[in-house]
């Protein structure tokens, strides 16, 4: 393979989260098979007065061996030319962005014009086309910035009929999102529930992951109210930064009288915390009301985790019905099916085998072979 000159624009350290996580584990693929790449990361990312979390900076230690330079205002114009002339004097092979919300439109489409040359291929990997809380500019910024791109990855078939619907000749590869390695190895069960006050026999579920109203955190406590879930004295652990209001959340704890069965972590889980979550957890749960695909996911199978997840959007086309878990209607009657069928059948054991053969399917050398072949159609 011809080494080529890389330069991603996105999330990176000293951000923080899932976005940041993917970008720079993307990038390592690409050196560790020779290519020169690079990120240029936000220096500002989301104004705070739009930012729903506690931080959008990183605690965990910078990445070894990564250049990354914070140089993009996603809010100043005249920052999007500069940085966009400066990527166009590199000359990269292959400028990649990758797209999760409109509002990045007008900041990732100026940059993608202003770095474009007869050398440049612009490539996206799309985690959204249509995001989660709709807006009614979101079709004109999608198109703005779609219109500069040269070829596109997306995850999910979903994804990919939302860029069809902007672009019906677009160039796509539909290539699924890699399995996040980066968390370590996993963690024995009874060490890792020893901080959670958990005993090793008890059956433990994870919800994990920023919450905000499309992850269906309401449908999964109401799931845990199913007589039959309480005669299991099912526990869940509920680990993630709230991204709204979490008053209604915990009322709903309280009238469903499941405050002895809930366990909350309301921080952003730190990287090298991520596998005591995992570890202590016998099924994780993603009860979402809408989704395109999941790094959620992801980790799952790096620790082989069996999931429940509910049928909206790419998640069925990643977890194989009865096989990795449970593929179950956005309805807490049918999670709570899915859970009783689990824990009542001992832990399907049948599972271990399916996730280690199925995580073979997510590398992330298959998502480095996309792109470059999207640049040499």
């Amino acid at each position: 393979m011809n080494q080529k000159k890389i330069v991603l624009v996105g999330s990176a350290y000293p951000l923080r989260g899932g976005l940041a996580t993917y970008n720079e584990r993307l990038i390592q693929e690409f050196l560790k098979e020779g290519h020169e790449a690079s990120i240029k990361t936000f220096s500002l990312q989301y104004p705070e007065f739009l930012f729903p979390g506690k931080t959008q900076f990183s605690s965990d230690a910078p990445p070894v061996n990564l250049e990354i330079e914070v140089c993009v205002n996603s809010m100043n114009p005249l920052n999007w030319v500069k940085v966009g002339r400066k990527i166009k004097k590199l000359n990269p092979d292959i400028l990649i962005f990758k797209y999760w919300t409109p509002f990045m439109s007008p900041c990732f489409g100026t940059i993608a014009r202003f770095a474009k040359s007869k050398n440049t291929k612009v490539i996206t990997v799309c985690d959204n086309i249509i995001p989660h809380e709709k807006h009614f500019f979101d079709d004109a910024l999608n198109k703005y910035f779609l219109h500069s791109n040269d070829g596109f990855i997306c995850m999910s078939e979903s994804v990919q009929q939302d860029l069809l619907h902007y672009l019906p000749k677009a160039k796509s590869i539909l290539t699924p999102h890699p399995v996040y390695d980066n968390f370590g190895q996993g963690v024995d069960k009874l060490l890792a529930r020893i901080p959670f006050g958990l005993k090793a026999d008890e059956p433990v579920i994870l919800f994990f992951g920023f919450i905000r109203q499309y992850k269906g955190l309401d449908i999964l406590l109401q799931a845990m109210a199913d007589e039959r879930v309480r005669a299991l004295n099912i526990k869940a652990i509920i680990a993630g930064e709230y991204y709204e209001d979490a008053a209604p959340y915990n009322q709903l704890i309280k009238d469903l009288n499941l405050t002895e069965n809930v366990i909350i972590k309301d921080d952003f889980i730190p990287t090298e915390e991520v596998k005591n979550y995992f570890g202590a957890a016998d099924i994780i749960v993603q009860p979402y009301k809408s989704a395109t695909q999941s790094g959620i996911s992801q980790i799952c199978y790096h620790f082989e985790k069996p999931m429940i997840v509910t049928k909206v959007g790419g998640l069925p086309e990643i977890v194989p019905h009865l096989k990795c878990g449970y593929v179950c209607e956005v309805d807490p009657t049918a999670i709570a099916d899915a859970m009783v069928d689990y824990f009542t059948n001992k832990n399907r054991p049948e599972f271990a085998g399916y996730l280690q053969e199925e995580k073979k399917k997510y590398l992330w050398s298959s998502m480095t072979k996309s792109i470059i072949k999207l640049t040499e159609k």
